[in-house]
C-alpha cells in the first residue's frame, strides 16, 4: 500500500503578501523574517523556509468535517511562489524534522486511531494506520506547537 503526502495549494491564500502594506488581520496573516532553520515550515512545499526570507502566518481550517473534531489552525507559507510538495511514499523534510501527532479519520470526520511518532520514523505508522479500511485519511501536526503540517491520503498511480 502506498501513501501521499502533497502540500497545499498555493491559491488558497490568494494574494496575502500583496497585502502586507495593508494595517494587521488575523484574516491577512503576520509577516515574519525567517531566523532559524529549521523554524518554518511552510505548508505549500512542505520544507522549511531559508534564513533570511519571508513567510506568513495564516489560520488554516484543515479539518472542516461537520464533527467535533473540525480544526483550524495556524500554519506558515512562505513568500516565494512555489509548486506544492508532493511526496509518495516518502516523509517531506519538513516533517521528517519534527516529532508529529499522526490522526487517522474516517469518511464522516470521525478520529478512529492516533500516534505520536518521530518524523523520519512515520512511514511504518502510516502504513499500519491505513491497514484499517475505516482511515479515509491522516493528518499530520507538530506534536510540539500542535499545528497541522499535511493531509496524508492512500495512493495508486490510478488515482495520481
Amino acid at each position: 500500500m502506498a501513501f501521499i503526502i502533497q502540500g497545499l495549494d498555493p491559491s488558497l491564500f490568494g494574494s496575502l503578501f500583496d497585502q502586507k502594506q495593508a494595517a494587521p488581520s488575523p484574516n491577512r496573516g503576520t509577516v515574519y523574517q525567517v531566523d532559524a532553520q529549521p523554524g518554518f515550515p511552510c505548508r505549500i512545499s512542505l520544507d522549511d523556509v531559508p534564513i533570511g526570507e519571508e513567510v506568513m502566518l495564516v489560520s488554516y481550517q484543515h479539518h472542516t468535517a461537520d464533527t467535533a473534531y473540525a480544526q483550524s489552525g495556524p500554519i506558515f507559507i512562505s513568500a516565494k511562489p512555489a509548486l506544492p510538495g508532493r511526496y509518495v511514499d516518502v516523509i517531506p523534510p519538513a516533517l521528517a524534522r519534527r516529532t508529529l501527532s499522526l490522526r487517522a479519520y474516517d469518511a464522516g470526520g470521525m478520529m478512529v486511531d492516533a500516534a505520536l511518532v518521530e518524523g523520519q520514523a512515520a512511514k511504518p505508522a502510516i502504513l499500519a494506520m491505513f491497514e484499517n479500511p475505516l482511515v479515509a485519511r491522516i493528518d499530520a501536526h507538530n506534536a510540539t506547537r500542535g499545528c497541522f503540517a499535511a493531509h496524508i491520503r492512500r495512493y495508486s498511480a490510478t488515482s495520481s
